[in-house]
Parts: structure tokens; C-alpha cells; sequence
């Protein structure tokens, strides 16, 4: 279920149902979706190119990221925590959603206390709305 930066998850759907699903399982956590990029779309327009439905969800908790930015704003660069979500071609997706702990303990991030605070508030959020739709 997860590698060294990210929680991965199966979810049975098409993926715009699954995009839905996503979103509502990081509101449940309180995180809201300030950025969608459509990949496929994006992929097409650009480069003209034919790629699978494949979106990047940009999540945000306010109340974690006034936090971490009030404590080191170069942590900004590691924010928002990105969730993706990949259709298969089987009738599922694959949901990958970051490990914040991961992102707030990067290099020297790791060395501020409150960071690696913040870092384990959110993963545990996050776990918790990967583990919804597993």
C-alpha cells in the first residue's frame, strides 16, 4: 500500500467518479482541492499526444499549511501535497496520495521540530482518506 513518499491506493471507477470520491474523502480530513490539472488534457493540447486519464490533485489543510509556512517559509516549495489519480484500463484507478511526513522531513526540514509535527498531523489525515476508499 505504500512506497517511501506516497500511500497508494485501488479504487473501483471510471476516474472522473474516482477524482469525486478523492476529493470528498480529503474534505472529510480537512483538506480542500486548490488545484486539478487534467494531464490527458493537458498532454493533448500541448504536445498532441494521446495519454490515459491521469489527474494531479493539488490538497490543501489550511490550518497545517499557516503552520508549516509560519515556521519555515521555503516549505512552501513541498506544499500542496499532491494526490494523483490514474486510470487503469480495468475499471480502476490508482489513487496516490503523498506522505507528508515524507515532504516535512526532506533534508534539512527534517531538522525543525514543528515540521516533523505538522508532517505526522497530516499523514495521519491522509492515511485516513486513502484507507476510506481502499
Amino acid at each position: 500500500m505504500s512506497d517511501t513518499f506516497s500511500i497508494d491506493v485501488t479504487v473501483a471507477g471510471a476516474h472522473d467518479a474516482v477524482v469525486e470520491k478523492v476529493t470528498a474523502a480529503l474534505a472529510a480530513e480537512g483538506f480542500g482541492v486548490l488545484t486539478t490539472i487534467d494531464v490527458k488534457a493537458t498532454l493533448k493540447k500541448k504536445i498532441d499526444v494521446d495519454f490515459r486519464a491521469y489527474s494531479i490533485l493539488g490538497a490543501c489543510n489550511p490550518g497545517l499549511a499557516h503552520q508549516a509556512l509560519s515556521a519555515r517559509a521555503d516549505v512552501g516549495l513541498m506544499l500542496p501535497c499532491n494526490v494523483t489519480v490514474e486510470e487503469n484500463g480495468d475499471g480502476n484507478c490508482t489513487v496516490r496520495f503523498i506522505d507528508p511526513m515524507a515532504m516535512m522531513t526532506f533534508q534539512s526540514l527534517g531538522e525543525d521540530e514543528t515540521l516533523a509535527s505538522l508532517g505526522a498531523a497530516a499523514g495521519e489525515k491522509i492515511a485516513r482518506a486513502a484507507n476510506s476508499l481502499a
